[in-house]
């Protein structure tokens, strides 16, 4: 018996209890996202402590300022390993200066003096060219602190923005979800609106800086809400309905895992349909990678819709996640080829297909502004181009891309940028098994692993900090577990 048929045989014994575990955790999954269709993700540092320092008026306060202290780490710092710490450690020590414990302010000043001396550069995540300046600033000002600014920042963005704000111009819809960067002007700002639940920008740090202290009711009832599931915490951007619905469902749709979804589940997903495609939730701005998202979901799950919207985004060589997007963003584009190839519509299909294979990374891998770990990346560009890729340079491509997920596995069975997680194991699979890859790895390690029990999900995801959607993070094991099943034989 090969080292690959071994691998399947041994999986296969863990079939049959894990085929009933698999229906029932879909089963509750979609239960799930109806009962809480606001979405599941983890809190942010940089969200809470923004609220701590912006409403120390809310409901929560003590129970925020204590969330801070806990997530503290040893060494000062909040947050991921590296330059991910930086927004999170700047937010949490300027919020506890005033509002906490004296020492653990000091601690995060000493963390961010080494970070700031030892990290060249920081992750491109949302708005960090604006929050970093505006904390900095904000930090030196209260502790005559000499904090810099990191390599190649130097705040000409946050001015540019202050100076278009100052003149009364119409703040951008993007700008909305980071508004508290412009601290006491956002207050009572005339152009803005909150939106569907009492929102701005889908961010309690946005509104938070928006309401200031007028605390208008359906405001208050957006924050309070936002921490509901937390305690006294809150996420950096809810509503996320859409966004959450159609990653599980196309996801699962993917795998070929048998469900039927809700009908109001898959209606809600255009339910805020506009000429340029759908956001995540609202207050947000429509974006291609959502859109494209809702489409290939709706064709998985047999409502085809033309893709034409997404023509919006097209920018001749690539499609931008929206208008005037500084950089690209590769799972974008792995998601646009899906939903113009769920249609069958091969001029896309074509030009994207050569595009992502030339951002492929010399090693096999992609990476992407939009998460901070690789597999996700890998598993968005893999799955798109095997199903729906065209063009000589494709099947090379994928071989390359499960050669370096195979050469990656750790010793227990899982795969991880940092360590071992369920969510990067579930993307690892989905590239082995959905591409075809039959993997030189013990599956039935793999079936353990994602089976087991495990910590909260870390957060890997970019928004103004690193979050966790932890629906979505289900479907992708649920999936996962399905595929080595799929495989066994």
């Amino acid at each position: 018996m090969s080292v690959d048929e071994e691998a399947i045989a041994s999986a296969a014994s863990l079939a049959a209890p894990l085929d009933a575990r698999v229906d029932q955790g879909v089963q509750d999954l979609l239960e799930s996202l109806a009962r809480e269709p606001w979405g599941q993700v983890s809190a942010s540092v940089y969200e809470t402590a923004r609220l701590v320092r912006l409403a120390p008026w809310l409901r929560g306060h003590a129970e925020r300022v204590r969330w801070l202290l806990a997530a503290q780490r040893p060494d000062g710092g909040w947050g991921p390993p590296g330059g991910y710490a930086l927004v999170p450690t700047l937010s949490a020590t300027d919020a506890l200066l005033s509002a906490g414990p004296r020492e653990a302010a000091e601690r995060g000043l000493r963390f961010l003096h080494r970070l700031l001396s030892e990290v060249p550069s920081i992750p491109d995540t949302p708005a960090a060219d604006l929050i970093v300046p505006a904390l900095v600033e904000q930090i030196n000002e209260r502790t005559a602190q000499a904090l810099p600014l990191p390599h190649g920042m130097d705040g000409t963005r946050l001015a540019a923005v202050r100076r278009w704000f100052e003149a009364r111009a119409a703040v951008p819809e993007k700008l909305l979800h980071a508004l508290e960067v412009l601290g006491d002007a956002a207050r009572g700002a005339p152009s803005v609106r909150p939106v569907g639940p009492g929102s701005v920008g889908a961010s309690p740090a946005a509104t938070a800086a928006w309401i200031g202290d007028q605390r208008p009711p359906a405001v208050s009832s957006y924050l309070a809400a936002a921490m509901h599931p937390h305690g006294g915490a809150v996420p950096c951007a809810t509503p996320i309905t859409v966004f959450e619905r159609a990653w599980v469902l196309g996801g699962l749709a993917r795998a070929g895992v048998r469900f039927t979804a809700p009908a109001e589940m898959v209606a809600s997903l255009t339910a805020n349909w506009g000429p340029t495609g759908t956001a995540a939730g609202p207050g947000l701005p429509a974006d291609a990678d959502t859109t494209a998202v809702v489409l290939f979901a709706l064709g998985e799950l047999g409502h085809r819709v033309d893709p034409g919207v997404l023509r919006e985004y097209d920018v001749g060589e690539f499609f931008c996640t929206w208008p005037g997007e500084d950089g690209f963003s590769v799972t974008t584009n792995a998601h646009v080829l899906d939903a113009f190839g769920v249609c069958g519509q091969v001029d896309v299909t074509d030009r994207i297909s050569s595009w992502l294979c030339a951002q492929q990374e010399p090693d096999g891998s992609w990476r992407d502004r939009w998460h901070s770990s690789p597999y996700y990346a890998t598993a968005c560009c893999v799955l798109a181009l095997t199903r729906f890729g065209r063009g000589p340079a494709v099947a090379a491509a994928v071989a390359r891309a499960a050669e370096w997920v195979a050469a990656t596995g750790r010793h227990d069975g899982s795969w991880g940028r940092w360590s071992g997680t369920r969510e990067e194991t579930a993307y690892a699979v989905h590239v082995l098994l959905l591409a075809g890859h039959r993997p030189r790895t013990d599956l039935a390690a793999t079936a353990r692993y994602l089976t087991g029990t495990h910590p909260a999900d870390p957060p890997l995801w970019h928004d103004k900090d690193l979050y966790a959607p932890h629906a979505i993070v289900r479907a992708a094991a649920l999936a996962a577990q399905h595929l080595i099943m799929q495989h066994r034989n």
